[in-house]
């Protein structure tokens, strides 16, 4: 199912309307969905390995949260926002200032920050833990059943 960029996300609560909610791929969605953006965003930091495993900490107990409250939107931007740590820790290990393309287009060589690679790895390993989580697929199963 891919995530339906339609939507009036300016208006939308998706905490009160979760039945308009799509998973999507992947990060998609992950900026616009609220109040869910602005509760988990400002935890989001990626820097360093000590920012990140605070940072990858403080989103994942916020999953359990969620979890405790059975609130699969909730839980699945935790994981979008895990999963974006990942990603742009990673970018910014491989391409230095986070770019990969040139101006021209043509990718830069990559250039590999250990510091960020390894903030890259504690993203991933809570992403993985909130991805696989039992009652985490139970609920975006079902969720999926629901509301497509």
């Amino acid at each position: 199912m891919a995530f339906d960029y339609t939507l009036d996300f300016e208006n939308t609560d998706f905490r009160k309307n979760p039945e308009k909610y799509k998973v999507g791929r992947g990060e998609q969605g992950v900026l616009l969905v609220e109040p869910y953006k602005s509760e988990i965003l400002p935890h989001w930091r990626f820097k360093t390995p000590e920012i990140a495993k605070e940072s990858s900490e403080k989103i994942y107990e916020m999953f359990l949260d969620y979890k405790k409250n059975e609130d699969f939107v909730g839980m699945d931007m935790a994981r979008k926002f895990l999963q974006m740590g990942y990603t742009r820790a990673r970018r910014y290990a491989n391409y230095k200032g986070g770019r990969k393309y040139k101006e021209n287009g043509n990718i830069h060589e990559r250039q590999i920050d250990r510091e960020k690679a390894e903030s890259a790895d504690i993203f991933m390993a809570k992403w993985k833990k909130a991805r696989e989580d039992k009652d985490y697929l139970l609920l975006k199963k079902d969720h999926q059943k629901k509301y497509g």
